[in-house]
């Protein structure tokens, strides 16, 4: 149910394609301020279950999921209130301003080298049920920034509850096109905070495969459970999608851009459980990736072999689980530790043989009045030396440092006096005490983003 993943860095020779004409930014900018009667987190769920935004999210804007949340997508996002809707559509939108410490020029095309405005995401969405048993989160974004359009995170899924050893369990399978899309919590990658961030500013460029590098450039399908509201286990499939594909949706450049060879396995494993009827609850878990990667899409060398293996855990208090403004504290860290088999990038690039990459997140939130949500975040990234595989001076991937923000969301509340619209302020600020291997002008690419997002109904 969230809205936007964090911002993969872009590759080396990133360029925009498919400028949007003025004409057609006018019409959806027209389309998304259109009256309806109910927008939230994503309007269209909140239509079809009558809930508020603060019900299913932290802070009543989302990403950050409540229990209420997690099991509506555990089931497919099939809930409702049982009244009789149409398919529901939903837009967002959201503008930015950003500042770093140094200016950035020629950082991204068409923004000066520092103080920017843009508006970073404009996307429509299907979400919601589609049979009884049958639900999906499907998303298409214009991109502001690299000015393009592409399919973005998709999720269809069927659930159903039953029982195994006289226990309950709700098994499902899904169809998606990003690893951790399918995921309920909000540790790993695609759901893990920064929920947004910008993407005109610098940022380091070593990140794990499982961290964003297949998304919507692969296919998925697999099966998931959770037995006695203890065990959760998720096993998905992944095949790349040939370049014409990828250029068709828009998933760009595709020149000079990995392919993946063959099933690309993705799983996940968790002890989870909630007490006190949902006022704490806990998750532990272990989750992964593996790949062969044609570097570059050059396939006569061979293939890289990269597998990703990771840690995450949760923990979430709520105050008064009636009351679904009670103020909330969540925490949320993951650990990725990647094995790289270079077998192909040393020959054709003149990489190491084999290299290591660790990445660790953790941050802790807290939501007063579901309204004002203050975060900070710990992350840091190191691994093993070689200048070609990371493209840093060093040759060191290492970075490290906090990133602070303070969100207010008016709306989304019961007694909030627009019910058609839901917006989220607010301003982060990512401090670095290494960058890509090195602490000298680290902070150079300190960076305020101010960013302001409006969610809105298209129909009921």
């Amino acid at each position: 149910m969230r809205i936007f993943p964090r911002p993969a860095p872009r590759p080396p020779g990133y360029r925009p394609r498919n400028r949007l004409p003025a004409a057609l930014l006018a019409g959806l900018l027209i389309a998304t301020l259109a009256p309806s009667k109910q927008a939230l987190a994503v309007p269209a769920y909140a239509v079809q279950t009558g809930q508020p935004c603060a019900a299913c999210h932290v802070g009543a804007f989302g990403p950050q999921l409540k229990p209420f949340g997690r099991d509506f997508k555990l089931f497919g996002y099939t809930a409702t209130d049982g009244k009789p809707h149409p398919p529901h559509l939903a837009a967002t939108i959201y503008g930015s301003l950003t500042h770093t410490e140094a200016d950035e020029p020629g950082n991204v095309a068409h923004f000066g080298p520092n103080d920017n405005l843009a508006i970073d995401q404009i996307s429509l969405y299907y979400a919601g049920r589609i049979t009884g048993s049958i639900g999906a989160f499907a998303q298409v974004t214009y991109d502001g920034v690299q000015r393009q359009f592409a399919w973005d995170n998709t999720d269809i899924r069927y659930a159903h509850d039953t029982t195994l050893f006289d226990e309950d369990l709700v098994w499902g399978v899904s169809a998606n096109n990003a690893p951790t899309v399918t995921d309920i919590w909000n540790s790993t990658p695609v759901w893990g905070f920064p929920y947004n961030g910008s993407s005109i500013a610098g940022t380091p460029t070593a990140t794990a495969l499982v961290d964003g590098a297949m998304n919507q450039g692969v296919i998925g399908a697999g099966g998931y459970a959770m037995w006695n509201e203890w065990i959760y286990l998720d096993i998905d499939g992944y095949k790349g999608l040939g370049r014409g594909v990828r250029n068709a949706l828009g998933v760009v450049p595709v020149t000079g851009s990995d392919s993946y060879d063959g099933v690309s396995p993705y799983w996940k494993l968790a002890a989870t459980h909630d007490f006190n009827d949902g006022a704490e609850s806990f998750e532990f878990g272990t989750y992964g990736l593996h790949a062969d990667i044609w570097p570059g899409g050059i396939t006569y060398a061979g293939t890289d072999s990269l597998t990703d293996t990771a840690l995450d855990a949760n923990f979430q208090w709520i105050a008064n689980t009636k009351d679904v403004t009670s103020s909330t504290v969540s925490t949320h860290a993951t650990w990725i530790h990647e094995s790289l088999d270079l077998g192909a990038s040393h020959a054709l690039f003149a990489t190491n043989r084999r290299d290591q990459l660790e990445e660790f997140r953790a941050d802790l939130s807290y939501s007063y009045a579901a309204t004002w949500t203050p975060t900070i975040q710990y992350f840091n990234t190191r691994g093993s030396s070689d200048p070609a595989r990371w493209g840093t001076p060093s040759g060191s991937p290492n970075s490290s440092g906090v990133v602070m923000e303070l969100a207010y969301v008016p709306w989304g509340k019961p007694d909030s006096p627009v019910n058609w619209a839901n917006g989220r302020l607010a301003l982060q600020y990512v401090s670095y005490d290494k960058f890509n291997g090195s602490s000298a002008h680290s902070s150079d690419f300190n960076t305020v983003y101010l960013n302001l997002w409006f969610a809105f109904g298209l129909g009921d």
